[in-house]
């Protein structure tokens, strides 16, 4: 049996609940036209959000589109400011309740479990795969194909409903998923909604449990649609390939990506989460770097670089560094 999420329907679309919503979804968009225009006749559009919900007639509107570079080119699908409204009331006690579900190296979009802390996780599984270095260490690092493009609604929808008793709350849960497909009916997530990088977690708890429960992989990392495992036996590692890509496959509909399938040592240097890790330093992509300066050099201003210089300190790279310091100095009055 598990963990039974508790919170009632009407706690949830509370004018209380919604209102602590709305404070929390103005922060850093206070600028933006359509929030500005929602505001303007704030009460009137929380007390008709909620009398829709209570009276079950809500029903989730469509989405804008839009492409943006992260730096790979990605579509990013946007709901109304009443839909992620709704968004954030329910994702301010569905957090919590699913934070404690979840395992303790799930890493993405998670309050205090960010990139960084992925990193520096790799590092100390690293020295205890490794016996503090004294033997070989092997990392199998995989990535799920197209990974929110396939996300299947009804195993998702199952998967909550494991969790939610209430019939009114999963209701909810079940308008707001099915509101978004991608090339097939009931298939894919929207990367624009808060509730998208919930429900991405919950879905891959699913294996991040069978590869620590039935697996024992112990020193096991995921980041989103990224994970790596930690032994000193190749073999061992190799062998869990068809093990994960048959697990995937049937229980979650997903598919490993084929060309970003690697074993490697972490002596030869792991390119994990934008890094390349060796055993006592990293180091970022050639790639990243040249971002880097490309970017410096168009937009020369104290922002641009005092956000590589934010990203760059957790890494070993003073060279790097010194040379984005100098790259500014050169162009900022072009």
């Amino acid at each position: 049996m598990r963990k039974q999420f508790i919170k009632t329907f009407d706690e949830l679309i509370s004018m209380e609940n919604l209102l602590e919503a709305w404070h929390e979804f103005l922060k850093d968009k206070r600028n933006r036209q359509d929030v500005n225009f929602y505001s303007m006749k704030l009460m009137d559009n929380i007390v008709s959000l909620h009398l829709t919900l209570a009276n079950k007639t809500y029903k989730h509107g469509p989405y804008k589109s839009f492409n943006i570079c992260d730096p790979k080119p990605r579509n990013i699908h946007k709901a109304s400011v009443n839909d992620r409204l709704l968004h954030h009331a329910l994702y301010r006690h569905f957090y919590p309740f699913f934070d404690d579900v979840l395992i303790a190296d799930s890493f993405s979009c998670r309050q205090d479990k960010g990139l960084h802390k992925a990193i520096n996780r790799f590092r100390s599984f690293f020295y205890k795969a490794s016996k503090n270095n004294t033997r070989t260490c092997w990392v199998l690092k995989c990535d799920i194909k197209k990974f929110f493009a396939n996300v299947d609604h009804i195993l998702l929808k199952n998967i909550l409903r494991s969790y939610m008793p209430d019939k009114d709350t999963m209701d909810l849960l079940d308008n707001i998923i099915s509101s978004f497909h991608c090339t097939h009916l009931n298939v894919g997530l929207p990367l624009g909604n808060l509730t998208s990088q919930l429900f991405v977690n919950i879905y891959m708890n699913e294996l991040d449990q069978f590869m620590k429960h039935k697996i024992k992989a112990k020193y096991y990392i995921r980041y989103c649609d990224d994970f790596i495992i930690f032994s000193d036996n190749r073999n061992w590692l190799e062998s869990l390939i068809p093990i994960i890509r048959d697990f995937l496959a049937v229980k979650l509909k997903l598919e490993l990506h084929p060309n970003k399938i690697s074993i490697e040592t972490v002596a030869s240097g792991v390119d994990f989460l934008g890094w390349i890790n060796f055993s006592n330093h990293r180091l970022p992509r050639t790639t990243t770097k040249k971002r880097m300066i490309k970017r410096i050099r168009n937009h020369p201003t104290p922002e641009t670089l005092n956000s590589y210089l934010g990203l760059l300190k957790h890494g070993n790279t003073k060279k790097l560094q010194r040379l984005a310091i100098e790259e500014y100095y050169l162009n900022e009055n072009n």
